[in-house]
């Protein structure tokens, strides 16, 4: 029995909290145990925490997924999240390859399209590009190639929510520093009450994007599968891209679909790094409670990880 297994998606690193597995139920599901956790020097270390399943696991119906950002927020979705989450549910749950995960941002769909190398298929449906949807009230009707000015400067901006708010700004050029300098400024926009995530974006021909990424509860990401879908509807809306485009980050490339009805589907390879135990002292900094001597799994070495393939 572990405390966590650790899940990455192209650079993008997630750990699962399993309330049926372990008796951790409850622990993530303050900003404080969240942000310990996630905490790369003092903790175990993600871009978020995915607890799940909330509630029995029935065959069909939806199996309930909360997420969490690094920073403790709560995130409506995550793409490869949700693509994480659907590569545990089969290894330790459910078995069979689809499955509808339900978050605070509705259902999705996701199937696993080749289980031995960890491809799986995320359906994130049609975007809106409402500003109220955004939400962005400064900004009224559909937010597509708008002025913003950020700090003296002046983007081009386009802006949707998938299950999160997204602003992408195309440009010739796109780097890390350019995302780490500018992705703050334009998350924290009084435009976006709420905060945005940010994708910077360079399209290369019809069929391939590239983006750099800042999200607004992660920082500076390696990739994103929530920021790939969002690059992907703002490209073609814009008539830059044609229906199916690959999308480069620094983590890795997905492919991406879109359907007659704007509809986005998103697919790539997800991978299971590591299981492992919280030490006593750690789990007691987190408020729980210790674990009985001679418990079944459960020793004072700490963090127990053994690297694998996602099968």
């Amino acid at each position: 029995m572990h405390d966590f297994v650790k899940y990455q998606a192209l650079g993008n690193d997630y750990l699962v909290v399993d309330p049926l597995r372990i008796d951790l139920l409850g622990l993530p599901s303050t900003p404080r145990a969240a942000r310990l956790l996630c905490d790369r020097h003092f903790g175990v270390g993600a871009d978020g925490v995915l607890l799940g399943p909330v509630g029995p696991v029935r065959a069909g119906e939806p199996v309930v997924l909360r997420i969490f950002n690094s920073d403790g927020t709560v995130c409506g979705k995550s793409a490869n999240g949700l693509r994480i989450f659907a590569l545990h549910l089969s290894q330790y749950h459910q078995g069979g390859q689809e499955f509808v995960i339900r978050t605070l941002a509705g259902d999705t769909s996701v199937r696993i399209e080749d289980l031995d190398a960890g491809i799986v298929r995320a359906d994130l449906g049609r975007p809106s590009f409402e500003a109220a949807d955004v939400p962005a009230p400064e900004l009224t009707g559909q937010v597509l190639d708008r002025p913003l000015e950020v700090a003296g400067r002046q983007f081009r901006v386009s802006c949707l929510n998938n299950g999160n708010p997204h602003t992408v700004v195309p440009l010739p050029e796109v780097s890390a520093a350019f995302a780490r300098e500018w992705g703050p400024l334009i998350a924290g926009h009084p435009a976006f009450p709420e905060r945005t995530n940010v994708q910077f974006m360079r399209v290369l021909d019809r069929e391939t994007v590239e983006i750099e990424i800042w999200e607004r509860g992660a920082g500076y990401t390696l990739a994103s599968g929530s920021s790939a879908c969002a690059s992907v509807s703002v490209a073609h809306a814009l008539g830059l891209v044609d229906r199916t485009v690959r999308v480069l980050m620094p983590g890795g490339a997905v492919e991406t679909a879109i359907d007659a009805e704007g509809g986005v589907t998103l697919s790539g390879p997800v991978e299971q790094v590591a299981a492992g135990t919280l030490a006593p002292r750690f789990r007691a900094g987190l408020g729980v409670p210790a674990v009985p001597d001679g418990e079944p799994g459960r020793t004072a070495a700490g963090v127990a990880a053994g690297h694998g393939s996602a099968a």
